[in-house]
């Protein structure tokens, strides 16, 4: 952990939560005794770090205005000396990730169509702002005890690209995301926009329906290579549960080229809401599952 001081601010540090790879998480407590806050605060290899900085002031650039039920609340960015941390509103610790590897997938597939909604709803909330994502993974999202959601992580989210000559006269833009939700697009360092999103989002419900992300590689570059141009796995292979209607929406929402995507999350929470049932027998929490009791 980071020498991070007892105070920061107004704010008292009370416990860590968890650490990624430039920032901690820490609960707080105000000073004014108004309650209890997180703090995502630069490791101190990063304090007074200009660019590690930016990235912060960025995050809450985009996430503070946000204003969504299904979205974290990002309140503050601050610079107490060389430590830059921002202030966000106290929800549950675990993300989606976190809560199927230690639950198993059955907490998921029990609360799935409350979970995909809140998550549609808070990216459509996003995407209305202007930005997309650019990181849509399990881990981006925290989910309690009683399934409710909230969309975080802001860092590398960018302003859409919005009609064909933006597109053309924009420069190709650093690769930036994570290897097993990438769209192709953004491999490619291309202009991105919603569907982006709508593509990472895919994978990530294939993960929530199987276990386990859509592509493997041998290598970095073999996993980038194989959203580009591997075939598209289904659902059903690994989980013979699931609805072909469910099944055959996974499916568009990671198709390769984004016109043969839905166009925004709003059409992808309609397309949803039409499936009639994303499982074949309902899942129930007293039943054991195969898929990710084991990840």
């Amino acid at each position: 952990m980071s020498n991070v001081p007892d105070f920061l601010g107004p704010y008292r540090v009370a416990r860590f939560i968890r650490s990624g790879s430039s920032t901690q998480i820490y609960e707080a407590i105000k000073d004014d005794g108004s309650g209890r806050y997180v703090l995502k605060i630069l490791r101190n290899q990063h304090w007074g770090n200009k660019e590690e900085i930016g990235h912060l002031k960025h995050e809450f650039a985009v996430g503070h205005p946000l204003k969504h039920e299904s979205v974290i609340r990002i309140l503050e960015f601050v610079i107490d000396g060389k430590i830059a941390f921002l202030v966000l509103e106290k929800f549950t610790e675990f993300n989606v990730k976190q809560v199927f590897q230690d639950k198993g997938l059955k907490f998921i597939w029990a609360n799935f169509t409350k979970i995909l909604e809140q998550c549609l709803g808070g990216l459509h909330h996003l995407h209305e702002q202007g930005w997309v994502h650019c990181d849509i993974k399990p881990d981006n999202f925290l989910l309690s005890d009683d399934a409710e959601v909230k969309l975080i992580d802001f860092t590398i989210a960018q302003k859409a690209t919005r009609g064909t000559m933006s597109a053309m006269f924009r420069k190709k833009t650093a690769v930036q995301g994570t290897r097993s939700y990438m769209s192709p697009e953004q491999i490619r360092g291309e202009s991105v926009d919603r569907r982006a999103d709508v593509y990472s989002f895919g994978c990530m419900v294939h993960e929530l329906l199987t276990g386990k992300p859509p592509y493997t590689g041998d290598s970095p570059n073999d996993l980038l290579n194989r959203h580009l141009k591997a075939p598209i796995p289904s659902v059903l292979v690994m989980n013979d549960n699931v609805m072909p209607e469910m099944a055959d929406l996974v499916r568009r929402l990671m198709a390769k080229t984004p016109d043969d995507r839905p166009s925004s999350m709003m059409d992808v929470l309609k397309e949803f809401k039409g499936v009639k049932r994303p499982f074949r027998t309902a899942p129930r929490l007293d039943e054991p599952t195969d898929g990710g009791d084991s990840q």
